[in-house]
């Protein structure tokens, strides 16, 4: 499916199922396809992303992945709150992307082509691009900061993981660069190919403890995941925020989108979001089947281990503090890359 064929079939789903409901306020694009042409191909192993957005401060829970004549969908609401200051918006690394082009579905209230107004003609200006990159570090210094080691292993990998991912984003943010999610790692090393900063891409790999692991010990490790989640998807029931992206039409981009990387080489990049969905399979199994998750902990504990070498709570928190110390070195080569100039983006 091309892109163009895929951003019809959300803007037909918003028109259909977002639009009449209450609190509608209008719809955008956000995520890796943003600035993509429509005659690109979408791969199998992607979605498109729909942000909604609800009156109010609080939003609903997200709908996630859904098929929508025949395009897989990332549906998420977002609180209109949480957009009604245009300069947080510009200063939100999460957020300012989704502005920075036109990227409107549909807009009744005209407040989101206000937002994009005020947004694209200064998301390159190098001090809010500065702001955001300010933005992203601050996430992985608080969220590391934050790292409970009285929690369940599932719940304490995931928060050492996704901060620690979240270093990628500090350099992507600084080269206009979508802070990309399950990709995170291949898009950084290209941006520091790009800015003569490759030096610095062994290291990240190294903080995430998958610099040095083989093909073939990944490839094992995915197989051990897709077990798991093929046994996750059918049991459960009890709704987490990532809910969608453990089901069966999820399932593209939870496990076939990692053999992807595999089979092109990239199996060190595919190492994060295996990790982060066997954490997540066990999150809801631990709620909704606990056998289960007693029976295949074992293999959870053993990807972690041959993944990242954490093999206990002394580990995670020794991590933590080597990332947290490789901040300001992440942060010196980000200056670098803002002062190489940044394009205005259109």
């Amino acid at each position: 499916m091309r892109i163009g064929e895929a951003r019809a079939a959300a803007a037909h789903w918003v028109a259909a199922h977002a639009r009449p409901a209450p609190g509608y306020l209008g719809a955008y694009f956000s995520g890796s396809t943003v600035g993509r042409p429509d005659g690109a191909e979408l791969a199998v192993s992607s979605d498109v992303d729909v942000v909604v957005v609800r009156e109010g401060h609080e939003a609903p829970a997200k709908p996630g992945k859904l098929l929508h004549e025949g395009a897989l969908l990332e549906i998420t609401y977002e609180p209109w709150a949480a957009l009604a200051d245009p300069d947080a918006v510009l200063g939100a690394y999460h957020l300012a992307g989704g502005f920075c082009r036109d990227t409107v579905i549909d807009d009744p209230t005209g407040r989101l082509r206000a937002l994009h107004a005020y947004v694209a003609p200064r998301f390159a200006e190098r001090d809010q691009v500065r702001r955001r990159c300010l933005d992203a570090r601050h996430r992985v210094e608080s969220r590391l900061a934050a790292l409970d080691t009285g929690q369940p292993f599932a719940a304490r990998v995931m928060a050492w993981l996704f901060p620690t991912g979240v270093t990628t984003h500090v350099p992507l943010v600084a080269a206009l660069r979508n802070p990309t999610i399950r990709l995170r790692y291949p898009a950084v090393r290209d941006v520091l190919t790009e800015y003569g900063q490759q030096a610095l891409y062994p290291e990240l790999l190294a903080l995430l403890g998958c610099e040095e692991v083989s093909a073939r010990r990944v490839r094992h490790h995915l197989g051990e995941l897709t077990r798991t989640f093929d046994a996750t998807v059918p049991v459960a029931r009890t709704p987490f925020f990532f809910s969608s992206d453990l089901t069966e039409r999820a399932r593209p981009v939870a496990v076939d989108g990692s053999r992807e990387l595999i089979d092109r080489g990239d199996h060190r990049e595919a190492v994060f979001w295996i990790v982060a969905t066997f954490a997540r399979c066990h999150t809801v199994l631990a709620v909704d089947a606990p056998d289960l998750h007693t029976a295949r902990l074992p293999a959870f504990r053993e990807a972690v281990a041959g993944l990242t070498g954490i093999t206990s709570a002394g580990d995670l928190l020794a991590r933590r503090d080597e990332v947290l110390r490789f901040v300001p070195r992440l942060w010196a080569a980000t200056e670098e890359i803002l002062a190489a100039g940044t394009e205005a983006v259109g």
